[in-house]
Protein backbone atom coordinates (compact mmCIF):
# COMPACT_ATOMS: atom_id res chain seq x y z
CA UNK A 1 0.00 0.00 0.00
CA UNK A 2 1.62 3.41 -0.76
CA UNK A 3 1.78 5.90 1.86
CA UNK A 4 -0.04 8.81 1.54
CA UNK A 5 1.90 11.98 1.41
CA UNK A 6 2.89 14.22 4.19
CA UNK A 7 1.33 17.57 4.96
CA UNK A 8 3.16 20.03 3.78
CA UNK A 9 4.20 22.90 6.32
CA UNK A 10 1.76 25.51 6.52
CA UNK A 11 3.61 28.97 6.17
CA UNK A 12 2.09 32.41 7.90
CA UNK A 13 0.06 34.87 5.91
CA UNK A 14 -1.48 37.89 6.46
CA UNK A 15 -4.91 36.40 5.87
CA UNK A 16 -5.39 38.04 10.20
CA UNK A 17 -3.74 41.07 9.76
CA UNK A 18 -6.14 41.45 6.75
CA UNK A 19 -9.21 40.75 8.73
CA UNK A 20 -8.16 42.66 11.64
CA UNK A 21 -7.18 45.86 8.99
CA UNK A 22 -10.47 45.76 7.42
CA UNK A 23 -12.11 45.78 11.06
CA UNK A 24 -10.29 48.55 12.66
CA UNK A 25 -9.78 50.61 9.84
CA UNK A 26 -5.96 51.27 10.37
CA UNK A 27 -2.70 49.53 10.76
CA UNK A 28 -1.97 46.47 12.37
CA UNK A 29 1.07 45.05 14.05
CA UNK A 30 2.36 41.75 14.54
CA UNK A 31 4.16 41.12 18.51
CA UNK A 32 6.03 38.46 19.79
CA UNK A 33 8.54 37.98 22.59
CA UNK A 34 12.03 36.10 23.24
CA UNK A 35 13.89 34.80 26.42
CA UNK A 36 10.84 34.29 28.87
CA UNK A 37 12.38 31.29 30.02
CA UNK A 38 15.93 31.71 30.53
CA UNK A 39 18.24 31.61 33.21
CA UNK A 40 19.61 34.86 32.44
CA UNK A 41 19.57 37.90 30.25
CA UNK A 42 16.41 40.58 29.61
CA UNK A 43 12.96 39.64 27.93
CA UNK A 44 13.05 41.10 24.67
CA UNK A 45 9.99 42.00 22.54
CA UNK A 46 9.18 43.06 18.95
CA UNK A 47 6.27 44.61 16.94
CA UNK A 48 6.53 44.89 12.85
CA UNK A 49 3.96 46.36 10.91
CA UNK A 50 4.47 44.65 7.31
CA UNK A 51 4.11 46.29 4.02
CA UNK A 52 1.72 43.54 2.10
CA UNK A 53 3.45 45.01 -1.40
CA UNK A 54 7.15 44.35 -0.03
CA UNK A 55 7.45 41.07 1.78
CA UNK A 56 10.75 39.19 2.62
CA UNK A 57 10.41 36.12 1.45
CA UNK A 58 10.65 33.41 3.82
CA UNK A 59 9.39 34.77 6.98
CA UNK A 60 8.78 32.15 9.70
CA UNK A 61 8.26 31.32 13.15
CA UNK A 62 12.01 31.88 14.54
CA UNK A 63 11.84 28.95 15.83
CA UNK A 64 11.57 26.76 12.48
CA UNK A 65 14.97 29.17 11.26
CA UNK A 66 18.31 28.50 11.70
CA UNK A 67 20.25 31.11 13.48
CA UNK A 68 21.68 32.05 9.77
CA UNK A 69 18.33 32.49 8.00
CA UNK A 70 17.22 34.35 11.24
CA UNK A 71 20.57 36.94 10.65
CA UNK A 72 19.34 37.34 6.71
CA UNK A 73 16.07 37.81 7.30
CA UNK A 74 16.72 40.54 10.25
CA UNK A 75 17.67 42.93 7.94
CA UNK A 76 15.57 42.19 5.15
CA UNK A 77 12.40 42.84 7.72
CA UNK A 78 13.83 45.85 8.86
CA UNK A 79 14.53 47.43 5.35
CA UNK A 80 11.53 46.75 3.82
CA UNK A 81 8.65 46.99 6.17
CA UNK A 82 6.73 49.76 7.20
CA UNK A 83 7.52 50.12 10.68
CA UNK A 84 9.46 47.81 13.35
CA UNK A 85 10.33 48.48 16.76
CA UNK A 86 12.21 46.10 19.76
CA UNK A 87 11.86 46.87 23.50
CA UNK A 88 13.66 45.03 26.51
CA UNK A 89 12.66 44.49 30.25
CA UNK A 90 15.94 44.29 32.01
CA UNK A 91 16.18 40.97 34.45
CA UNK A 92 16.07 43.92 37.25
CA UNK A 93 12.41 44.91 35.66
CA UNK A 94 11.38 40.77 35.86
CA UNK A 95 12.96 40.16 39.05
CA UNK A 96 10.44 43.55 40.44
CA UNK A 97 7.40 43.09 38.24
CA UNK A 98 7.97 38.46 37.42
CA UNK A 99 8.48 37.44 33.91
CA UNK A 100 4.70 38.07 32.65
CA UNK A 101 4.83 41.55 33.01
CA UNK A 102 7.91 42.56 32.60
CA UNK A 103 7.27 40.34 29.20
CA UNK A 104 4.32 42.98 29.02
CA UNK A 105 6.21 46.12 29.48
CA UNK A 106 8.83 44.84 26.79
CA UNK A 107 5.98 44.20 24.01
CA UNK A 108 4.83 47.98 25.16
CA UNK A 109 8.46 49.35 24.54
CA UNK A 110 8.20 47.56 21.12
CA UNK A 111 4.67 48.90 20.07
CA UNK A 112 5.88 52.67 21.73
CA UNK A 113 9.01 52.60 19.43
CA UNK A 114 7.31 51.86 15.84
CA UNK A 115 7.50 54.92 13.46
CA UNK A 116 4.16 54.37 12.74
CA UNK A 117 1.30 53.82 15.37
CA UNK A 118 -0.82 50.62 15.19
CA UNK A 119 -4.18 50.91 15.54
CA UNK A 120 -4.29 47.01 16.64
CA UNK A 121 -1.58 44.38 17.67
CA UNK A 122 -2.11 40.67 16.67
CA UNK A 123 -0.02 38.86 20.06
CA UNK A 124 1.36 35.84 19.94
CA UNK A 125 0.16 33.39 22.43
CA UNK A 126 -3.03 33.37 25.02
CA UNK A 127 -2.75 36.42 27.37
CA UNK A 128 -4.18 39.80 26.90
CA UNK A 129 -1.34 42.23 27.56
CA UNK A 130 -2.39 45.65 28.60
CA UNK A 131 -0.44 47.57 25.28
CA UNK A 132 -1.11 50.83 23.81
CA UNK A 133 -3.23 49.63 21.28
CA UNK A 134 -6.57 46.94 20.97
CA UNK A 135 -5.07 43.30 20.92
CA UNK A 136 -5.65 40.51 19.35
CA UNK A 137 -4.44 37.24 21.02
CA UNK A 138 -3.55 34.14 18.31
CA UNK A 139 -2.26 31.41 20.29
CA UNK A 140 0.54 29.46 17.52
CA UNK A 141 0.37 33.17 15.86
CA UNK A 142 4.21 33.01 15.24
CA UNK A 143 2.82 29.82 12.99
CA UNK A 144 0.01 31.38 11.60
CA UNK A 145 0.68 35.18 11.25
CA UNK A 146 3.56 36.59 9.33
CA UNK A 147 3.84 39.89 11.10
CA UNK A 148 4.04 37.78 14.57
CA UNK A 149 6.50 35.70 12.85
CA UNK A 150 8.46 39.15 11.48
CA UNK A 151 7.96 40.39 15.14
CA UNK A 152 9.56 36.83 16.86
CA UNK A 153 12.73 37.00 14.30
CA UNK A 154 13.80 40.58 15.21
CA UNK A 155 12.92 39.80 19.25
CA UNK A 156 15.04 36.72 19.02
CA UNK A 157 17.57 38.63 17.12
CA UNK A 158 18.08 41.36 19.10
CA UNK A 159 18.42 39.42 22.27
CA UNK A 160 20.96 36.61 20.82
CA UNK A 161 23.33 40.03 19.79
CA UNK A 162 22.86 41.49 23.59
CA UNK A 163 23.68 37.53 25.25
CA UNK A 164 26.67 38.03 22.73
CA UNK A 165 27.59 41.01 24.92
CA UNK A 166 26.98 40.19 28.19
CA UNK A 167 29.29 36.85 27.36
CA UNK A 168 31.93 39.03 26.57
CA UNK A 169 31.33 40.87 30.03
CA UNK A 170 30.47 38.31 32.30
CA UNK A 171 32.88 35.47 30.92
CA UNK A 172 32.66 31.78 31.61
CA UNK A 173 28.84 31.19 31.64
CA UNK A 174 28.70 30.57 27.44
CA UNK A 175 26.27 32.96 27.35
CA UNK A 176 27.08 33.17 23.44
CA UNK A 177 26.11 29.71 22.70
CA UNK A 178 22.99 28.87 25.25
CA UNK A 179 22.00 32.73 25.57
CA UNK A 180 21.35 32.13 29.14
CA UNK A 181 18.95 29.37 28.97
CA UNK A 182 19.65 25.81 30.66
CA UNK A 183 22.12 24.02 29.32
CA UNK A 184 25.31 21.79 30.93
CA UNK A 185 27.74 24.78 30.23
CA UNK A 186 25.56 26.70 32.03
CA UNK A 187 24.97 25.05 34.95
CA UNK A 188 29.00 24.48 35.15
CA UNK A 189 28.97 27.87 35.42
CA UNK A 190 26.94 28.82 37.94
CA UNK A 191 28.65 26.15 39.69
CA UNK A 192 32.13 27.13 39.36
CA UNK A 193 31.39 31.20 39.69
CA UNK A 194 28.20 31.19 40.80
CA UNK A 195 25.43 34.25 39.84
CA UNK A 196 26.55 37.13 37.85
CA UNK A 197 24.34 40.54 37.53
CA UNK A 198 22.45 38.85 34.15
CA UNK A 199 21.62 36.14 36.20
CA UNK A 200 17.59 35.70 37.51
CA UNK A 201 17.74 35.28 40.90
CA UNK A 202 14.58 34.34 41.83
CA UNK A 203 14.40 31.45 39.14
CA UNK A 204 14.26 28.57 41.07
CA UNK A 205 18.02 26.80 40.28
CA UNK A 206 19.67 30.03 40.65
CA UNK A 207 17.67 30.60 44.41
CA UNK A 208 19.12 26.75 45.12
CA UNK A 209 22.94 27.73 43.91
CA UNK A 210 22.26 31.21 46.57
CA UNK A 211 20.86 29.05 49.34
CA UNK A 212 23.91 25.99 48.99
CA UNK A 213 26.34 29.36 49.14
Amino acid sequence: MAKAPANPKAFPTLALETVLIQRVSGPVCGVDEAGRGPWAGPVSAAAVILNPDDLPPGIDDSKALTEKRRAALEPEIKARAVAWGVGFASVEEIEDLNILHATGLAMCRAIEALSVQPVAALVDGNYRFKLPCEIQTVVGGDGLSLSIAAASILAKTARDRLMIELDAQYPGYGFAGHKGYNAPAHTAGLKALGPCPAHRRSWAPIKALLEEA
